[in-house]
């Protein structure tokens, strides 16, 4: 039986190529801690994990003093139950994102080492029920983009490919965001998908409103209208409203999504790998919504998405954000609007390890004693 006997921890800081502004934040950083796994075999695993500007160093340390140490000696192959004693082990701070984001980083590398040893791509290894999905773009839909700039991007992704884009709601005046959407509908007709996200910026009343412009509108999605937190809002405006509600990206784990679908309280679940915990948790919660007839359409992370919504039955649609593409070689493959799922054994992310190094914060390495 093999044996982890070594963990590598790093961090590096990437910078988005353009600004990146929403209703209540910019996104001008992405901290990124990796994990890589060695066994007694000479297998090896490499994970991630993100933070959006703050948070990095806490990870770090999580990582270095109390998970990293823990995995020494484990067998690599027993993922559900290293995430579960990594999890009791820090049950004092679970469940919160920290916890969150350092047990992914984890969790993603043995299944890296997985797949690796198995020798299958990671889409095969957790479920193969497709090998490409449609893509939704962002990076032409955020606040600080101008109404003619949104129409401008989003006629550049139609003709790229692109099935849909994501606009960024939560302007001071709701007549303010009809003013974009409108523009952009109009210039993209109905043949083209129109998400609007609202990162957790409406009261209630806001948005119930918003939801009746947005109807108006034929959007495919009111993405995190109101405080992840509040789940009753939520299901006020569901029963409000035609406009599907999708939320997910800030829940840290599954039974918070479970709550939200017993609930009726989301149209759509947007689970992110390395907020909820890792791929572990993440086939849970895409399973868990499938029984509910829900949709998958994760939040960020498209690279290590990509093989996750292959897996899986209910996905339909990946976010496209190009965040590694300064840290791996080989990028993304699409066509014709779909991205293609890399055959490539482990999670199908080319790493180039000497623009990770050069980019690198701070790093440790913990062995057997």
């Amino acid at each position: 039986m093999a044996t982890i006997t070594r963990v590598e921890i790093k961090m590096i800081d990437l910078v988005p190529k353009i600004k990146r502004l929403d209703a209540i934040q910019s996104f001008v950083s992405q901290e990124t801690p990796f994990v890589t796994v060695y066994d007694s075999d000479g297998g090896v695993g490499t994970g991630f994990t993100y933070t959006i500007g703050t948070g990095g160093p806490s990870i770090m340390a999580l990582l270095e003093h109390t998970l990293a140490p823990a995995l020494i000696g484990k067998d690599p192959d027993r993922i559900e139950q290293i995430w579960r004693d990594l999890l009791y082990i820090t049950h004092a701070t679970a469940v919160g994102a920290i916890t969150s984001l350092a047990l992914a980083a984890i969790d993603i590398a043995l299944w890296d080492l997985r797949c690796k040893q198995q020798r299958l791509p990671l889409w095969k290894a957790a479920g193969g029920t497709r090998d490409r999905i449609r893509l939704y773009t962002t990076e032409g839909g955020w606040m600080n983009f101008t109404p003619q700039e949104l129409v401008d991007n989003a006629l550049e992704a139609r003709a790229r490919g692109f099935k849909g884009s994501k606009i960024k709601i939560g302007s001071e005046y709701i007549d303010q965001d009809r003013k974009r959407l409108s523009a952009v509908r109009d210039a993209v007709g109905d043949g083209y998908e129109i998400m609007t996200d609202g990162n957790q910026s409406f009261a209630l009343s806001e948005a119930v409103r918003c939801a009746k412009m947005l109807e108006e509108l034929r959007i495919a999605w009111f993405e995190e209208p109101m405080p992840a937190d509040d789940i009753s809002a939520h299901v006020s405006l569901t029963n409000s409203t035609s406009v599907p509600v999708a939320v997910g990206e800030s829940m840290y784990s599954p039974s918070q999504f479970k709550d939200y679908l017993h609930f009726g309280a989301a149209s759509i679940v947007q689970v992110d790998v390395a907020r909820i915990g890792g791929i572990t948790p993440w086939l849970k919660v895409a399973h868990l919504a499938e029984t509910y007839n829900v949709a998958v359409c994760p939040h960020f992370l498209m690279e290590i998405h990509l093989p996750l919504v292959c897996a899986v039955p209910n996905a339909s649609w990946l976010e496209y954000i190009p965040q590694l593409d300064s840290v791996t070689g080989e990028k993304m493959r699409m066509e014709d609007g779909l991205a293609v799922a890399s055959n490539e054994p482990g999670l199908g992310i080319d790493w180039d390890w000497d623009a990770i190094g050069a980019k690198e914060i701070g790093a440790r390495t913990i062995t057997e004693n």
